[in-house]
């Protein structure tokens, strides 16, 4: 069976190889290295690129983290007191130059702890400041494809899982066009959930790189460049607010810099902003809900 040493090499691998296609992709952007180390165990390395020809802003990071585990773990499963905890990952945040592009995120993870407890999640989240239809599409096809591979009910319930979990509250309103989102997979076939879960972080490469090709040299407005910043101001209020990965960083010591890699270089908050009706920003805002059956081009709405 597969141990935490062999997930961590292969996260490692896995980082690299994203940021040679990310790399490749942009045509001038390039990563910088900043290797860490936390005083309780553990550390990373952040892969941070900015003022690409494609990217504004983004970072590819690895880390790998252990010692005691935290309090606020234990509450959430009294068996972990007095154990020690590993969790390694790859996390992924990139917010583009262009407002027709896409910020994307991805997240694989690896967590075990105490008597044979662990787990795996991760997944991959799409939030266009101008929602393409054709795009989500595409994405939510590729998103289930690469389900589809290990077990067709995984589409279907992680990505109900996506729309939940990126729902901003307070706005009444999804962060994007979710993804896939899962936690806490953990099963006597270990191999088989590591498939899974490298089959989802190779997916990542290829399916960005086509939208940032397709869409990194149409033209834009000061207008939608605005609203690009505002788009922002959505993402930053989620990741502060609600990312449970914000949090278990912040609350296991982590490298506050890189936890906080995820924020956008710049974004805008407007008073009381309501787009125009039949603008692209008010058909951007009316499919940022739940339930839209992207693979098939049609909504299904809850029944209240």
């Amino acid at each position: 069976m597969i141990d935490k040493e062999h997930i961590s090499i292969w996260f490692q691998s896995l980082q690299m190889d994203i940021i040679n296609q990310l790399e490749l992709a942009d045509g001038k952007g390039k990563f910088i290295f900043d290797a860490w180390q936390r005083p309780e165990g553990g550390g990373g390395k952040s892969s941070v690129i900015e003022h690409g020809n494609i990217i504004e802003k983004g970072g590819v990071n690895y880390s790998a983290v252990y010692g005691p585990t935290p309090d606020f773990l234990i509450k959430t499963n009294a068996s972990l007191k007095g154990s020690e905890f590993y969790a390694t990952g790859v996390s992924i945040v990139l917010h583009p130059q262009n407002p027709m592009v896409p910020i994307i995120h991805m997240n694989v993870r690896y967590f075990e702890a105490g008597n044979n407890v662990y787990w795996f999640g991760g997944g991959i989240d799409l939030t266009p400041h101008y929602v393409d239809e054709n795009d989500a599409v595409f994405f939510h096809q590729a998103m289930k494809d690469a389900c589809d591979l290990h077990d067709t009910s995984y589409y279907q319930k992680f990505k109900k899982w996506a729309d939940d979990y990126f729902y901003i509250t307070h706005r009444q309103e999804t962060r994007g066009i979710g993804g896939i989102f899962f936690d806490h997979l953990s099963s006597e076939e270990k191999d088989k959930l590591f498939d899974f879960v490298k089959t989802v972080g190779n997916t990542f490469a290829p399916t960005y790189v086509k939208l940032m090709k397709k869409n990194s040299a149409l033209a834009f407005s000061s207008q939608q460049k605005d609203w690009q910043y505002m788009r922002r101001g959505r993402y930053a209020e989620f990741n502060l607010v609600y990312d449970k990965g914000t949090k278990f960083g912040l609350e296991t010591n982590g490298r506050t810099e890189s936890i906080l890699m995820s924020l956008p270089p710049r974004a805008e908050w407007h008073y009381n902003h309501v787009p125009s009706e039949g603008s692209n920003e008010a058909h951007t805002l009316s499919l940022l809900k739940k339930d839209i059956d992207w693979v098939n081009k049609t909504e299904v709405f809850e029944k209240n």
